[in-house]
Formats: structure tokens, sequence, C-alpha cells
């Protein structure tokens, strides 16, 4: 898959750009920020409504979402209440003159989509339509696993993360010339794997864990898996989905893949976008990972983890980084 490539220039270099990560380290380590409410971009949608609009549930709703409600991204009031889960809007909606079948973003229509949604039953699916593919059906079906896997991390908080396709724990760690930690300091880990806050504030220790379909990078406390570094070491020869939970500004996501940076600036878990989500297959993964970011980012890798350990838990390994600075 390729996603849009954003024009934004990397965070400074050199001295700007540690400068800019220790800001980063400042803003959403978990140890020092305690407001766990915030869930940021990629958190629950807000019910598609605006401060001059009826009351949910007045007979205007209708008209007033056809005729003068205007979206900040563009998209029509059917795929908006179908994001949102307003499965009552939608007889009246099409009653109102909203053809569900008109596709919207990425070949997929709002009755197309629904088929992969919650509501499979929303709409009369013409003859002239076509349903879900098997391949299309198989993702549907992995998404409901995976996302019940993951569920205990739907909404982390100064996490960094990368999932990484085709490479277990070992190759990871061989890629990174990492070094796997010993004595107090992984006893501490051990403890509390939040405890790479206290330890010298030291943004070079990692988890590594393998899992189906390859491996997952976690720095519980900050943002180094999702590197410019490590982006590089850890996506020679394969796909890499990078990830960093931050407090204030919600979830940014980045796709590598062979050194190359296809995707910046993203926001995994949090919909689909007509900025991010371009192409067919990635506009049904950002539906169907609605609100679960961490799953998103290892359904676009393939990657199959059957539990939240190597997110939440212990991972396989702890290691540290050679100090190349991150």
């Amino acid at each position: 898959m390729a996603v849009q490539v954003h024009n934004e220039e990397t965070e400074g270099q050199g001295q700007g750009q540690g400068q800019g990560q220790e800001r980063r380290y400042e803003e959403t380590c978990p140890c020092r920020d305690k407001e766990r409410e915030a869930v940021g971009d990629s958190g629950p949608r807000p019910a598609t409504t605006v401060s001059a609009s009826p009351p949910l549930g007045d007979a205007a709703m209708p008209v007033f979402l056809v005729e003068e409600y205007e979206p900040e991204d563009g998209m029509p009031p059917l795929w908006e209440v179908l994001m949102d889960d307003q499965p009552e809007f939608v007889e009246e909606l099409v009653a109102a003159g909203e053809d569900p079948w008109e596709p919207v973003l990425g070949g997929w229509s709002p009755g197309r989509l629904s088929l992969a949604g919650p509501t499979p039953g929303l709409f009369v699916v013409p003859e002239s339509e076509p349903g879900l593919s098997p391949a299309e059906r198989a993702l549907v079906l992995e998404a409901e696993r995976l996302r019940a896997a993951l569920a205990d991390c739907r909404h982390p908080i100064g996490l960094g993360l990368a999932c990484v396709a085709g490479i277990d724990a070992e190759e990871a760690i061989r890629r990174l010339d990492a070094t796997p930690l010993q004595g107090s300091r992984l006893h501490a880990l051990q403890e509390n794997h939040l405890a790479g806050c206290t330890i010298d504030r030291d943004m070079r220790i990692v988890g590594v864990t393998t899992v189906p379909g390859g491996c997952i990078v976690t720095q519980p406390w900050g943002f180094t898996p999702d590197s410019t570094e490590l982006q590089k070491q850890l996506s020679a020869g394969t796909a890499f989905y990078g990830l960093y939970a931050n407090a204030k500004s919600g979830n940014q996501g980045s796709v590598v893949r062979d050194g190359v940076v296809e995707g910046g600036d993203l926001h995994p878990g949090g919909g689909p976008d007509p900025y991010d989500t371009l192409t067919s297959e990635e506009v049904l993964l950002a539906y169907l990972y609605r609100g679960h970011p961490i799953a998103h980012a290892c359904a676009w890798v393939g990657l199959r983890p059957t539990d939240a350990r190597a997110v939440t838990g212990q991972p396989d390994v702890w290691v540290e980084l050679p100090g190349r600075g991150y």
C-alpha cells in the first residue's frame, strides 16, 4: 500500500532535533503526565453535531444534515453518521435525498462500507452493487479478532511503538546493534515496565517482542521506536509502521518501506481521512480500526499478535541501543 506523503520537514536535525525530542519527552512521559483521559486525534469521534444544529432526535436533524451541515473534511452527511455509528439518522437521510451507494473515498460508498461494520444490514443492497470480496471479508474477520486481542491498549499515553513485518525479535536486535539489558536496570523494568522513566531518563532502552507476522518494538515512555534512525534500520527490505501516542497532540503515525518514508503525520485509529487514506484497502483498514490505533498499526503491516503482552506487558527482551542519539 502506498500512503500519501505530506510535505513536512523532519523535526530539526542535530542539536535542534535533540531539543525537539527532549520537549516531546517532557510533554508525554506517563510518569509526569497524569491526565490519562486524553486520547488525542485517534480517540472516539464526537457526534456529528454543531452548536447551531437541532437537538439529537429532532425531526429537523436529517434535513439539517443534508442541507446545512458542512463537515470540516468535506465528507457527505451519510458518510459522517456511518463513521459516528449513528444509524438512527440513516433512513431519514436517505429519504431526504442522500445516496448511500455514491462512492466517497477510495472507491467506497457509505452503503458498501457499512457491509464491513457492525450494522451490515443498514441498507438494502441493489443487485448492481458488489458485496465484499473474499479478501475484504477476511480483513473484517481479522479486525474483529485483533481488536479483541488488543482491547487492553486502545488508548496508550506516551507510548512509542514500531510494527515491523517479516523479521523476528532476534533479527530486529541485530539490525539495531542493541545489547540486552542486565543487572539492576533490567530488574527495575521487570518489576515495572514504565521504570525507564526513572532510569536516567534513558531514551535508548526499548522492548522487542516476536509476534506472528513479524515483531513489535516498544518504549512505554517515549518516541524512540518511531525515530528516524530506527525507521531506517528496521524497515530495510520490509514494511514498518511507527506510532507515537503523544498525550498533547494525539496518535502520530508513519509508514516506512525499505528506508523510504511513504507516509507521515498519519492518525492511526482515527478513521478514514481524505488526506491519509487514499486506496481502497487503506480506507477499509481505517474504518475497521477506528479507536484502535495499535491494532491499526499492526494490521497495516500484517502483524497478528494474539494478546497485548508486547505492548502492555513484558517484552521478549529489553535492550539498550548504541549511543547514536535518538
